[in-house]
């Protein structure tokens, strides 16, 4: 990948640090870095050889963090982050493996209907006890067996159907598309809508984020803003905070650490009051939900960005912010699905027993993608001095890798993956190997705030009262 970190960053308008940038490792083979990532062995067959990647993944997410260094400059406090890592970090604390067709955190399966397969999400616990609704069946109660039950209906009916029903209902339910890379009508990984107000940050100045996001591609953007130099908010519901919080305390560790933890009730006056006086003190927001969410409160970025000169709006989503996509509910397995990651997988990993089904690549890999990429805009768009509302999509990061899928032709050698004499899998480049590596985590070198435990003195900080 030794265009992609300078690619992104002339994406994003950044001159002067796009030609001097320096990618680690920037002649090794893709395939072997996805090898040492931790993401191979998470793709695939349980029991069977993982997958080699479609396209620059890892390479993608190392550049991605290089480009964000750069920016940064003397300001990051990240050391030698492993950028590629990120990307099977989850997996390695909830202790995920592969599992062909079912993601490996196990919320995700891929399901064929009578005519297309769909990539089908009960992460939540709301969307399991849609399940009778939404198959007309009551034989789909969550507790009975559900996956037996959606498999059987799925075999029965057309997918138009299930996915209009779905996205109706806001379910995270997917069609499992194919993507051909250099397709004229391939999105680009973000879309800028600019406001003509421009004020440059002062020399020095470091920003200050305001953290609305929840699970893993939002919290991981504010986490790499933190490292290099910004001042982190994180702001939750006191009703409804981030469900990460819920899950392994290193998980949420690594992401929320060095944030400051601001909590509000939404419901009420004084709450909506804290969070509307919050918005006037920060530079940049990032906000995971869809733009309706936010809209109920009467906060709509595009009035807040017209409003503030010189300040970014990060808008992270499924499938970008206009409709209808805007109202679709998506997360990381279900997203890669749609984007083509599972088909790519499945043709390039194609072996002789069979016709190929798509398989999964990687562990909700759109999250980290995603989350390291929206930091690299989010930094790029404030450093510009624009007014700016940035739209990132899940969806639309992974399809823009998968088009620089050419780069990996360009490497063409003799790439394949065994099982080498000590019973360990291992890919091999020509004459070059690579074990292949579990996922790895960071180890945890601070905890995370509780919930609201810098109310006071990050509202007082502001000269607002909580």
């Amino acid at each position: 990948m030794t265009s992609y970190a300078a690619r992104m960053l002339s994406d994003l308008g950044v001159g002067g640090i796009s030609q001097c940038i320096d990618v680690p490792e920037q002649g090794e083979h893709e395939q072997l870095r996805w090898a040492r990532s931790g993401g191979m062995a998470l793709s695939g067959k349980a029991g069977k050889l993982p997958l080699l990647a479609p396209a620059p993944l890892a390479g993608a997410a190392a550049a991605a963090l290089v480009a964000l260094r750069a920016l940064a400059g003397n300001r990051w406090t990240g050391g030698e982050l492993d950028g590629a890592a990120l990307l099977g970090e989850r997996a390695a604390i909830f202790d995920y493996a592969r599992s062909g067709d079912v993601a490996p955190g196990q919320s995700c399966r891929l399901i064929e209907t009578k005519d297309e397969w769909l990539a089908v999400n009960l992460a939540r616990e709301s969307d399991r006890n849609l399940l009778p609704a939404w198959l007309e069946t009551e034989a789909a109660h969550p507790e009975s067996g559900a996956w037996e039950v959606v498999q059987r209906v799925f075999a029965e009916r057309g997918s138009d159907d299930l996915l209009s029903r779905a996205r109706l209902m806001g379910m995270p339910v997917a069609p499992v598309r194919r993507f051909s890379p250099g397709a004229p009508d391939c999105p680009p990984w973000f879309e800028a809508h600019a406001i003509q107000k421009q004020t440059q940050p002062a020399p020095g100045a470091r920003p200050v984020v305001l953290d609305l996001s929840t699970l893993w591609a939002g919290p991981l953007c504010g986490h790499l803003l933190g490292l290099a130099g910004a001042r982190v908010i994180k702001l939750e519901s006191l009703s409804r905070p981030d469900g990460a919080r819920h899950g392994p305390a290193a998980f949420f560790d690594l992401l929320n650490a060095g944030k400051e933890s601001v909590a509000v009730d939404f419901t009420s006056k004084a709450g909506r009051h804290s969070f509307e006086a919050l918005l006037e003190h920060v530079d940049i927001v990032i906000e995971s939900a869809r733009p309706r969410a936010l809209r109920q409160l009467g906060i709509v970025a595009e009035d807040w960005i017209a409003r503030h000169p010189g300040r970014t709006w990060l808008s992270i989503t499924g499938y970008g912010r206009s409709e209808p996509e805007a109202n679709w509910v998506a997360f990381g397995d279900d997203a890669s699905a749609s984007a083509g990651l599972c088909w790519a997988a499945a043709d390039l990993n194609r072996g002789d027993d069979g016709p190929p089904s798509p398989l999964f690549c990687g562990d909700a890999i759109s999250d980290p993608l995603t989350g390291l990429h929206s930091a690299v805009a989010a930094l790029a768009s404030w450093q510009s001095g624009r007014s700016q509302l940035i739209d990132v999509s899940l969806c639309a990061v992974v399809r823009f890798i998968l088009d620089q899928a050419a780069e990996l032709e360009g490497q063409a050698v003799d790439v394949s993956v065994e099982q080498d004499a000590q019973e360990r899998e291992r890919v091999r480049v020509g004459d070059a190997s690579e074990v292949v590596a579990p996922p790895r985590a960071r180890a945890v070198v601070a905890r995370a705030s509780s919930l609201g435990a810098d109310t006071q003195s990050t509202m007082a900080s502001f000269g607002v009262s909580a």
